[in-house]
């Protein structure tokens, strides 16, 4: 597997954590330290304990939104990766970026921002069921 389509498996497995409520999943994915994310109307969260507890009361509400990633498109900058993608919500798109770096032979998450578009997305394809095995 190439460096992209790595990067890609791990958006895919960020995003089946998220639509999971995998509190497990989400904590492995993040790399070891100097995170940052940035939720949709929330102030900046630096550092791995903030990033991941904000985590933790996100999908510990029953109320956590589905989210379906779109048109994810990877970047990839030696040890370092960038994915825009589409988050599709009940009623609403937003706009995300997943930066990604090679820690430890694996893409780790170190920042995630999303926030809403201002226009509808132009026409997205529908996208293969992928199997995260």
């Amino acid at each position: 597997m190439g460096d992209e389509e790595a990067v890609l498996f791990a958006n895919d497995r960020f995003y089946a954590a998220f639509v999971g409520k995998d509190m497990e999943a989400m904590e492995q994915l993040w790399g070891s330290e100097r995170i940052i994310c940035v939720h949709p109307g929330w102030q900046p969260l630096h550092g791995r304990e903030d990033v991941l507890e904000s985590w933790q009361e996100i999908l510990g509400e029953d109320s956590a939104p589905e989210v379906r990633c779109r048109a994810p498109r990877a970047t990839v900058y030696g040890d370092m990766a960038i994915v825009i993608c589409i988050e599709e919500l009940e009623e609403a798109y937003l706009c995300a970026t997943n930066v990604f770096v090679r820690e430890d032979a694996e893409w780790r998450l170190v920042h995630h921002q999303a926030g809403p578009m201002n226009v509808q997305p132009d026409e997205l394809p529908e996208e293969p069921e992928v199997a995260l095995n």
